[in-house]
């Protein structure tokens, strides 16, 4: 390699160094505006070549010009986001650097081999059944969708339709149950794969968010054939947990495909403290979670387990193509678990990452986030004209600030135009609120009291503007 062609890998390990280093007093939250970041990155593209290392110079630029926000900062509190580790992040420069596809063994022993170690792990860590299959798709969607395409394959299959030849049209129906505060990447799923989100049968939910086991029983007891219930751990607003062991046992009752949505909250199961909370979630037949998430890995990483590894095999890859090799005993081909043919090695930085940390490490990580979740809670509950709107059961806080939509907002924004730290609006329930997900490494009890203070500020400014709007 010439000096020419290392440049700009050495200027971007520098500037992907110092941002990692900066990202605990770096401003959370995007400072440049769009006209500015347009004026950055766009124009015309180049009629000739440019060196390369004047474009990652560029790019260092725009980021600390306020282009980025530092989401992997301490501070970033708006969507269930990690931190990325150390070690995952590394793990992930190689990846790229290495350019290796991770969709055949004999393309890419190594982190086939590397692969197949960590879904084993993750098997164990979160207490599946042995033999489950996994998959790394790119996020929780396209896990839902390997999933449920599985749980389609079994289904039909039972009842002597084979619906990867045979498609849809005429095929018996499924019925899909999910509860009322089912994610949206369930829809996105089920739209994908032909059910359609709209025929969705919908079972109520309690205060909490948590599905009606009740409820669900009335809706089973009505379906002409075994459907597909869609369980949740961990609502992404209050983070409720589906009571999963009663699901399953009853849906499997009748005849019924558990398949359960763990984006962030099944890795609950990891932690022997919280273990409790998701009790006989082993019993269900399908699960989806992320890995970017609370493992703290890098963007993207979805994972997909399945009790009936036939099941799931036959829906993501029927035959094989002429030019592929023939299958060998012991040898895995990650094609036949995910949707994705071309797909890069995004299973490395986990097994990475579950290596360095190990069991115990994952579950102290999961704690702490929890832990620092609870005091959140406590210190916000202190502050006049501030509404919990959920009892923290993992890692997630909604607040209101003043009973009031529009006073919420405005301290949303206050707080999000400080720079400091940086938490998302959602709707409740017909409510706004201020929602709080605590899932980095890097967060302290540091941080959450720096960000009480903000938030204490915000809610002063935001009332005493309400007050002025009012008596104006």
């Amino acid at each position: 390699m010439t000096n020419i062609e290392r440049a700009p890998l050495d200027l971007a390990y520098r500037q992907a160094v110092d941002y990692l280093t900066g990202l605990r007093e770096r401003p959370v939250g995007a400072t440049a505006g769009l006209d500015e970041l347009i004026e950055l990155l766009g124009g015309p593209m180049p009629e000739n070549s440019l060196p390369a290392v004047d474009t990652i110079k560029l790019l260092g630029e725009a980021v600390e010009r306020g282009g980025i926000p530092a989401a992997s900062g301490p501070r970033f509190f708006g969507y269930v986001t990690g931190g990325t580790l150390p070690v995952a992040v590394a793990a992930d420069w190689l990846v790229a650097a290495w350019d290796q596809t991770a969709s055949l063994y004999n393309l890419s022993p190594a982190i086939s081999v590397a692969e197949h170690v960590a879904g084993d792990w993750l098997v164990d860590l979160f207490g599946l059944p042995p033999g489950t299959s996994v998959g790394f798709p790119t996020g929780c969607t396209m896990a839902h969708l390997t999933a449920l395409a599985a749980a389609r394959n079994h289904l039909l299959g039972q009842r002597g339709w084979d619906v990867e030849k045979h498609g849809l049209r005429e095929a018996p129906e499924i019925e899909v149950i999910a509860g009322a505060q089912h994610h949206m990447t369930i829809d996105l799923a089920l739209r994908y794969l032909g059910f359609g989100s709209g025929r969705v049968r919908v079972v109520p939910v309690d205060e909490r968010g948590r599905m009606r086991v009740d409820e669900l029983a009335r809706v089973l007891a009505d379906c002409a054939s075994p459907p597909i219930v869609c369980a949740q751990i961990g609502d992404v607003n209050s983070g409720a947990i589906d009571p999963v062991g009663e699901i399953c046992d009853l849906a499997h009752r009748y005849g019924a495909w558990v398949h359960v949505d763990g984006a962030f909250g099944l890795w609950a199961a990891a932690s022997p403290s919280l273990r409790p909370l998701v009790e006989g979630v082993e019993r269900a037949d399908s699960w989806a979670c992320d890995a970017h998430k609370w493992l703290n890995v890098p963007y993207d990483c979805g994972i997909v387990f399945v009790t009936r590894p036939d099941a799931h095999r036959a829906a993501m890859l029927n035959e094989r193509a002429g030019y592929l090799p023939a299958e060998r005993p012991g040898e895995r081909d990650a094609i036949e678990w995910v949707p994705d043919f071309s797909r890069r090695a995004r299973s490395l930085p986990v097994w990475a990452a579950l290596r360095t940390l190990g069991k115990a490490g994952v579950a102290d990580l999961v704690d702490r986030c929890c832990a620092l979740t609870r005091r959140f809670a406590e210190q916000l509950a202190g502050i006049e004209g501030v509404e919990l709107l959920n009892d923290v059961v993992l890692n997630q806080v909604m607040v209101r600030f003043g009973d009031d939509d529009a006073v919420t907002r405005d301290v949303i924004a206050r707080v999000q135009a400080s720079g400091e730290c940086w938490f998302g609006g959602t709707v409740w329930y017909g409510r706004a609120a201020m929602r709080v997900s605590v899932v980095s490494w890097r967060t302290t009890e540091d941080d959450v009291d720096r960000s009480v203070k903000v938030i204490r500020t915000a809610v002063a400014a935001a009332a005493g503007a309400e007050h002025d709007r009012r008596a104006g």
